[in-house]
């Protein structure tokens, strides 16, 4: 019986006048003349069956709710801001650091004299036998991207003015202007978008307001929990319900009804497409295995000295870093990232850097007897599995 009705024929929210409700011959307003469905209890304000929904241009097979919006495909990228207008990177002297044995040295003595059971005396008195870095390399190539979804949402009206569905073309999702956060950092916007809201009645409780209390079932009392309904206690009648067996129910406090969760007890729903707008920093990192039998895990925990970076609409591969595996993961990464987001992103800038992160192997010998520990980072952290001189502790 709803199909055809629309609110806007009764009321004017555009301008905010004050109109009355629902006349008294329509279907659930208290005045009416009965018999109709009992309302029935919900669990708060949603989108209406699809057949309900307005046929908006652009936004054809949109979701009704449930969070499960489909991302929109993005327009074309913009004019001149495609890969081929960033020339290829000239030849780079590469500039490759590594530690010297004095801060090798000084490092594992401060690792030593930071552990209360180890004895600083191999780290002092220690001799190298060898030193051995290894050029570790850090690859990172990150994307950030703008993607954008809409689904049906629907909130208790509550007499504002609205931009109504009908008045002026909706605005196609892409051309909704929406001011973008800070470059490589997630973020989330949500929107709604004009010229597709509409004011209908609440389905829940057919414009009523109210809807018959679940726990009592709208007779306004429910069972004594004291005597379970029997009215007695130990052969005594029922001090808490004075033996009836029954009580006033606490929910909707002896009335029946209670206010309709899904209008808020306003009666009516505004319906209005909304536009999520989601930025996200999509990072994919490679990391220069050179076999030096040192977790690997523990890079994560320190920083390197920046090498390189380049930000642009689109970065080009690299080509010409001395490590070829490094070349490698920036082709392969960038085909990836741009082939990924094309039909559901707009990529909004790329970023990639290469980090050398120190890692130096020294062998040494104390006391006749060879060890060898890692020191890895900018941090100058040491990492050892054989540490000669560690004395027992207790603790009092």
């Amino acid at each position: 019986m709803w199909d055809d009705w629309n609110l806007r024929n009764a009321a004017d929210p555009i301008y905010g006048s004050t109109n009355p409700l629902l006349g008294a011959d329509f279907p659930g307003h208290p005045g009416a003349p009965g018999p109709y469905p009992p309302p029935v209890e919900g669990s708060g304000a949603t989108a209406p069956p699809s057949h309900l929904m307005d046929k908006v241009s652009g936004y054809e097979g949109i979701s009704t709710g449930g969070n499960d919006g489909r991302y929109l495909p993005p327009p074309p990228p913009y004019p001149g801001s495609g890969p081929g207008d960033a020339a290829p990177r000239p030849n780079v002297q590469w500039n490759i650091p590594s530690i010297t044995e004095e801060t090798a040295k000084h490092a594992f003595v401060q690792y030593a004299e930071s552990k209360c059971c180890y004895k600083s005396a191999p780290a002092k008195e220690m001799v190298f036998r060898d030193f051995q870095p290894f050029n570790t390399y850090r690859y990172r190539l990150e994307t950030f991207t703008e993607s954008r979804s809409s689904e049906w949402k629907s909130v208790p009206y509550n007499g504002e003015v609205i931009h109504a569905y009908g008045t002026a073309p909706a605005p196609l999702p892409w051309d909704i202007a929406v001011k973008v956060p800070t470059l490589f950092k997630d973020g989330e916007e949500k929107v709604k978008v004009p010229y597709t809201s509409s004011v209908k009645p609440c389905q829940t409780c057919l414009s009523m307001g109210q809807t018959i209390c679940q726990k009592c079932h709208g007779s306004g009392r429910v069972q004594c929990w004291v005597c379970n309904g029997v009215g007695r206690r130990m052969n005594d009648r029922c001090s808490h319900c004075n033996g009836m067996g029954n009580e006033r129910c606490t929910t909707c406090h002896g009335n029946g009804r209670v206010t309709c969760t899904g209008c808020n007890g306003k009666r009516q729903l505004l319906f209005y497409i909304e536009l999520k707008v989601t930025w996200k920093n999509n990072a994919q990192v490679f990391l220069a295995d050179k076999t030096s039998a040192f977790p690997s895990d523990l890079f994560k925990k320190v920083t390197g000295k920046q090498l390189f970076t380049d930000e642009q609409f689109l970065v080009y591969p690299l080509m010409t870093f001395p490590d070829a595996s490094i070349n490698q993961a920036s082709q392969i990464a960038i085909q990836q990232h741009n082939t990924q987001f094309a039909s559901t992103s707009r990529i909004l800038r790329q970023r990639h850097t290469i980090e050398l992160i120190p890692l130096t192997k020294v062998d040494y010998i104390w006391k006749d007897i060879s060890y060898n520990y890692f020191v890895y980072g900018v941090e100058n952290l040491v990492f050892t599995e054989q540490y000669p001189a560690k004395c027992c502790c207790s603790v009092m």
